[in-house]
């Protein structure tokens, strides 16, 4: 299962499991995304097992769909990876505006992995998988009033918690905080030729990273080969220093 699966990061890493001849299940909020994302997957890769999921995990209801759905292939869950998120401004610096960014922030970049987390985890197969995304941000702070950093920074506590929990089951559960990835909507209209131009500098490689080599490492967490890593945040974001 992976959310946030209809553009960027988890539509390259649902593309990832189904070359892998893997059942995959496309979780978003939009349903003409994901199919878009899905059409887009079988164009490359003829029979792929793709399924698709409209639900907004923000939202707690969302929870009996999810498990309802798992129920009805039959099948356990063997991974789940949690991309869902957004970095939204308020644009504003009163304590109305300051306090919506931070639940807006919280809202899309935390609850979304936690409902995922719990929501799944009764329907987890042992020994599966639970990957979350977390972002440089977390590290060196971010836009707006440091909501999303922030918000992100959560999820490295949580994986500890959910690594400890889940352990005894042989579930795995980590967390990748990439950098700046090019080919995402994930600024949307604000990132600039300048802005792009400063993120590329800021790496020890000289580039953005490409989609698949995020979905890559995010693959190889919920494979056997990557079953012993647990509790652990992996950064990949090409050498990016802190600070700016």
């Amino acid at each position: 299962m992976v959310t946030g699966a209809s553009a960027g990061l988890g539509k390259a890493t649902a593309q990832r499991f189904a070359e892998n001849n893997d059942k995959v299940l496309l979780i978003g909020r939009r349903e003409d995304r994901l199919s878009k994302a899905a059409a887009d997957i079988t164009s490359s890769l003829p029979g792929a097992d793709i399924d698709l999921l409209a639900l907004d995990m923000s939202e707690a209801d969302s929870v009996p769909r999810l498990q309802e759905y798992v129920k009805s292939t039959g099948l356990p869950v063997s991974g789940l990876v949690c991309c869902a998120g957004s970095a939204l401004l308020s644009g504003g610096e009163d304590v109305k505006s300051v306090l919506t960014e931070w639940q807006d922030a919280y809202q899309s970049n935390v609850l979304t992995s936690v409902i995922a987390v719990e929501g799944a985890v009764p329907v987890m197969a042992d020994g599966g998988s639970i990957v979350l995304y977390s972002s440089i941000a977390a590290y060196r702070g971010s836009g707006g009033t440091g909501a999303y950093g922030a918000a992100k920074a959560a999820l490295h506590s949580y994986v500890h918690t959910l690594a400890a929990r889940l352990g005894p089951r042989g579930i795995s559960a980590n967390v990748i905080a990439p950098g700046y990835f090019a080919g995402t909507d994930f600024f949307g209209d604000r990132l600039t030729a300048a802005r792009e131009t400063l993120l590329v500098s800021q790496t020890a490689l000289g580039r953005a990273g490409d989609p698949a080599e995020a979905a890559e490492l995010g693959f190889y967490l919920c494979s056997e080969p990557g079953g012993y890593v647990t509790s652990q945040v992996i950064q990949i974001n090409g050498g990016s220093y802190h600070g700016v």
